[in-house]
């Protein structure tokens, strides 16, 4: 392409709409790029996911889409040559670098990357490898950066609802058979009891300028659960987790509700104005549809329920605008 045809495609892109109505994203999405993760022996090599979208004034046309994937490779080589391997880093990095190069009001960046996680199955203490998905958000203006470190991670939900309905009938056929009232109480209690298991999806963000370890909001996501998942399990571990699954029967809404109440618990450092969102899918294996469900807001705003500041007018601050500050 001449010069001059570049340089006529650029002034399009800055000239003036047709409509003159500003857009609140555009940008791109699904940019697949290699990414390093980790610091010195922990360091992985792992394919990253990028969106990326700026705000665009009422009186700019367009964006320069073509500029995008160039600036996320001088990004991330940027990060690579600081020594900075978090995928929170890396968003903020692509962030602060789009709003410099495309002279953007707001630059928000989304990362998602799929990273192998290494742990011991439950008994017998086996290493393996889980999948688990890192998220890292930035949102970056002339005036600062917001940033938010995230994971996505799967586990096992016991059905609290079926398991009281197995007990009760349980209960019945029991004492039907000639059992003692107390002694049914006793074996009831001995004997897990049966009930639809539903694997689940959990998603945890915190956005904090504090440095907040990824692994540890995955075991907070995994123990919000009924019992965690290996893609490794001998049968005395099989044994534990469904046992222990079933010892402790938990609605998709509980594990958001533990979730948020284990990140104020492990995570005490955390200010009032920073932020967390739990979401919590449970695919169904009784029924056609998946259930959800969902809390987010300040770190303030859930204190001050969790210390009975009561409901309302509920406030429950969006990431979007956590990000915008």
């Amino acid at each position: 392409m001449s010069e001059s045809a570049r340089q006529l495609l650029e002034d399009l892109q800055a000239s003036a709409p047709e409509v003159p109505l500003g857009l609140s994203r555009a940008g791109v999405t699904g940019v697949q790029k290699a990414v390093r993760i980790g610091r010195g022996a922990r360091e992985k090599l792992i394919l990253a996911t990028i969106d990326c979208t700026v705000d665009l004034d009422p009186s700019q046309k367009g964006v320069h889409m073509s500029r995008f994937p160039e600036l996320f490779e001088e990004a991330i080589e940027g990060v690579v040559d600081d020594d900075a391997f978090l995928i929170e880093d890396l968003a903020e990095h692509v962030a602060r670098h789009i709003v410099e190069r495309q002279d953007a009001l707001l630059a928000e960046v989304h990362i998602a990357a799929r990273y192998p996680y290494e742990r011991r199955t439950p008994v017998t203490k086996l290493a393996t490898q889980e999948m688990v998905s890192l998220i890292g958000i930035a949102a970056a203006s002339r005036q600062g950066v917001r940033r938010v470190v995230g994971v996505e991670a799967v586990g096992i939900n016991a059905c609290p609802c079926a398991q009281g309905l197995v007990r009760g009938r349980a209960s019945e056929r029991l004492l039907e058979a000639g059992f003692a009232a107390g002694d049914v109480d006793r074996i009831l209690e001995l004997v897990p009891i049966a009930t639809h298991n539903q694997r689940g999806q959990g998603t945890l963000f915190v956005g904090t300028t504090k440095r907040v370890d990824a692994e540890r909001l995955v075991e907070l996501v995994e123990s919000s659960m009924s019992s965690p998942i290996y893609e490794l399990l001998k049968r005395p571990d099989e044994l534990f987790v469904v046992e222990h699954a079933h010892l402790q029967p938990r609605f998709v809404e509980d594990s958001v509700r533990v979730a948020l109440k284990s990140v104020l618990d492990d995570l005490p450092e955390l200010d009032d104005g920073d932020f967390v969102l739990s979401r919590q899918v449970n695919f169904e294996t009784i029924h056609a549809h998946e259930v959800v469900a969902e809390r987010y807001g300040t770190i303030g705003e859930l204190r001050g329920e969790l210390a009975g500041a009561g409901h309302g007018p509920l406030r429950h601050t969006e990431l979007r605008d956590w990000l915008r500050g």
